[in-house]
């Protein structure tokens, strides 16, 4: 795994645009994850969570849900950048969700990133976005790509 980004100032985060980040270590996507994400959702459409009829789908196998790649984001995220001497860090949301490829079970997956905004906010904070890459060890396009928005206090 690549070195983690270290960020432990507004200025430190206003200069840390344009740095790379990343890859975080490989994860397996597994039926259960799946499973357990349906469960979470509601959402138990045959393409993910039943494996003989999704192998004979468009798929050629049972695909995490769309949202569950999303949400990985959320783990791959303090991988890839940690902040020391913050007073407080809020997710405000994101920026140009898409979902190039399928995300097949059993698939490996990790994280990637880019810092590739960040600016002052009122109340002494700065806002930082992380565009973060889901990468399917070897498929060409990613599983997801998001840019992640945080707002952060520092001491």
């Amino acid at each position: 795994m690549a070195e983690q980004l270290c960020l432990d100032s507004t200025a430190a985060v206003l200069a840390s645009v344009g740095q790379a980040l990343g890859p975080t270590e490989w994860i397996t996507v597994t039926q259960e994850r799946i499973n357990t994400f349906a469960d979470a959702t509601g959402d138990h459409q045959w393409i993910h969570v039943d494996p003989e009829r999704a192998q004979a789908g468009p798929f050629g196998a049972c695909v995490a849900h769309g949202y569950l790649t999303l949400s990985l984001a959320n783990l791959f995220l303090p991988q890839l950048v940690r902040y020391e001497r913050l007073k407080m860090g809020v997710n405000y949301g994101c920026d140009k969700v898409r979902f190039p490829a399928p995300v097949k079970v059993g698939a490996r997956i990790r994280g990637r990133g880019e810092v590739v905004a960040a600016e002052p906010v009122k109340g002494d904070g700065v806002q930082i976005t992380v565009r973060i890459s889901v990468e399917i060890e070897g498929a060409d396009k990613p599983g997801c790509v998001v840019d992640t928005i945080s707002r952060l206090y520092f001491d």
